[in-house]
């Protein structure tokens, strides 16, 4: 069966307050084009179809003509909600939608449920397993913790269970929207870390043929058989370096995975340069970067004058500017936000606590309530993007 893998749409969302959905809108016809040209047999997208719970109108409209074009299409398609979507909101519809072969899974409690598909070596069952907030969601999956791995984890036992009771032979594939250990992260995902942890092991998915993850927009290889799409495009200049594609999946009879990489349509290549403004705007090896959106890191012992005005005039779609100067304090204000990448919500509390308190951190108990109070105040956005 051949599966093209998709994930992380975020439809309504705008890199540095320029709108995306002209981008988007050319990816949706491209995907749709690969499906047909490839001769697809399922479309999988692994969650966060949209940037918010409550996207704009123009965002749900792009939605409806994917929906329309890949119904038109004749390719069966799985969706799952992801942590930016609104489960109840992307939901709606899921039960007449399915009857146009568009099956939409935003239930935690239909997890072990598949989507039944066969091919000419019989069928492949397609489980999927939306975000699973593990406070919302432990006690209807009967998880003995609220923490991803143990919801995660009882999520999978559905799915093997229910894979037990079906023919021998029947292969399987798990959608899923979360963060699994040996990923690469970007800055432009929203932190799902619950009690202070932030992955899951790759072996939760242990049984299944395949895990078509999303999450992180970086297409990776977490194993053979558990892979991240990534996002069809950028959304943050940390993704500068990506490559941004789909995996088209080829599962043979007896479950073995072969991958390829389809490209996906840039609108614009990402650049980031850094130096001295003068030396940027004269440098003849930045030419090759006069038509990409731009961060510039100016390096310039003391702020120049007017310079986003300077530096549009060589490169017209520069949209971020940095400032780190030579020979600053390390704790600077400027690098304040080069040393909060990449760390959790648990660790900038810690260090907080660390700064205020002259180098002591926190004890064991206060670090207990420090996560608690974390994962209140993530619980609290999560019911308040659902009730909205």
């Amino acid at each position: 069966m051949r599966i093209l893998h998709t994930s992380d749409w975020h439809l309504g969302r705008s890199f540095h307050r320029i709108g995306l959905l002209d981008a988007q809108r050319e990816f949706v016809g491209h995907l749709v084009r690969t499906a047909r040209d490839e001769r697809v047999d399922v479309v999988l997208v692994a969650g966060d179809v949209y940037d918010r719970a409550v996207p704009p109108l123009a965002a749900v409209e792009l939605f409806d003509e994917a929906l329309h074009r890949l119904a038109e299409l004749g390719v069966p398609t799985v969706m799952i909600s992801g942590n930016h979507d609104s489960p109840r909101r992307l939901g709606v519809g899921a039960g007449l939608i399915e009857r146009a072969g568009v099956h939409l899974r935003t239930d935690p409690a239909g997890c072990g449920t598949p989507v039944v598909l066969a091919d000419a070596h019989g069928d492949v069952a397609f489980y999927g397993l939306p975000y699973l907030e593990p406070a919302l969601v432990r006690d209807a999956l009967g998880a003995d913790r609220a923490g991803h791995a143990a919801v995660l984890g009882a999520a999978m036992d559905r799915v093997r269970a229910d894979l037990a009771g079906r023919p021998a032979g029947t292969r399987s594939v798990v959608l899923a929207h979360a963060f699994v250990a040996g990923g690469a992260p970007s800055d432009s995902e929203r932190d799902i870390t619950v009690g202070g942890v932030a992955a899951v092991g790759p072996e939760i998915f242990d049984g299944v043929d395949y895990a078509a993850l999303g999450h992180l927009h970086g297409c990776q290889t977490i194993n053979e058989r558990v892979r991240y799409s990534g996002s069809p495009l950028a959304y943050s200049f940390s993704e500068a370096a990506h490559r941004k594609t789909m995996w088209l999946i080829d599962l043979g009879a007896d479950g073995t995975v072969a991958a390829e990489r389809v490209d996906c349509p840039v609108p614009r290549p990402l650049a980031r340069i850094r130096g001295r403004l003068d030396d940027l705007l004269a440098d003849p090896a930045l030419a090759a970067h006069e038509d990409a959106w731009v961060e510039a890191t100016l390096t310039d012992p003391v702020r120049p004058q007017d310079p986003m005005a300077r530096l549009a005039k060589r490169f017209p779609h520069v949209v971020s500017l940095v400032l780190d100067p030579e020979g600053a304090p390390e704790d600077s204000f400027a690098s304040y936000a080069q040393r909060l990448r990449g760390r959790s919500d648990q660790e900038i509390a810690e260090d907080f606590v660390a700064h205020v308190r002259g180098g002591r951190g926190p004890d064991e108990a206060e670090r207990v309530v420090l996560t608690a109070a974390l994962d209140s105040v993530r619980l609290d956005e999560t019911l308040g993007e659902t009730a909205r």
